[in-house]
């Protein structure tokens, strides 16, 4: 979003808008979203018009707030559609799922962290819902640690904590992470959601750079630590037969 080395200030703040509406659990307001953005009100109200115009977010009827867009959604599908990977990772999460029973993620790295950009979901009726764009957290999540260990850098404290067995001690997550880095995989018990365990591990490209993380997460109930360390055996395989494929 630059022209030349300058940032464009009209454009970061529409993003700043997006970002804010895409990290909220319901609709806001104008008032709130200046708020969680520094951007004064009238100056939202106006980005939030001119996105409107091309569906990049909608105003809801009843309430009169606001929410992403629909256009948002085509054109993630877009980009999706571009995604290489996500082709050549397709017959690996089907695998795994049929080999562990829980369901298989692919995430991809960007600057923050990673993103989901497919899954196959867990044929039994109790399973763990994956969601197509949702953003890892990076001490918290099987798939952010991974991002940690193999392209990120250490978060700085103090961490937010999500459930009672969330890691906000820098130094614990670092030994985690040096861990993580040794052994070639990463667990999650319970530290975003209570219910929810999961295990990832990487996928590297040429130089070893990180190219995709592989995922498997299922109830806390039935994907237990001794269950999760079986199926990170099959994991590791299935990324290390794409990493060889990329010629690591």
């Amino acid at each position: 979003m630059t022209t030349g080395n300058r940032p464009v200030a009209t454009v970061e703040r529409a993003v700043a808008v997006l970002h804010a509406l895409a990290d909220a659990p319901d609709d806001l307001g104008t008032n709130e979203i200046a708020r969680r953005t520094g951007i004064n009100a009238s100056t939202v109200s106006r980005l939030i018009s001119t996105l409107a115009r091309d569906e990049l977010v909608s105003r809801v009827a009843d309430s009169g707030r606001f929410r992403l867009g629909p256009r948002l959604v085509e054109l993630g599908n877009a980009a999706l559609a571009r995604v290489d990977i996500r082709q050549r990772c397709r017959p690996h999460l089907v695998a795994l799922t049929e080999a562990t029973g829980e369901t298989a993620t692919l995430s991809v790295p960007y600057e923050e962290g990673t993103i989901t950009v497919d899954f196959v979901q867990s044929p039994s009726s109790v399973r763990s819902v994956a969601q197509v764009g949702r953003p890892s957290i990076a001490h918290a999540t099987a798939t952010g640690k991974v991002f940690l260990a193999f392209a990120g850098s250490m978060p700085k404290g103090p961490l937010p904590s999500y459930t009672s067995r969330t890691i906000t001690d820098v130094t614990q997550l670092a030994a985690e992470v040096a861990t993580i880095r040794q052994r070639g995989w990463a667990q999650a018990v319970g530290e975003r959601e209570a219910e929810l365990n999961a295990i990832a591990a990487p996928v590297l490209g040429v130089g070893g750079v990180l190219t995709a993380v592989l995922g498997l997460q299922g109830p806390a109930g039935r994907f237990r630590p001794k269950t999760m360390r079986a199926a990170a055996d099959e994991l590791v395989s299935h990324c290390s037969q794409l990493t060889s494929r990329n010629g690591s």
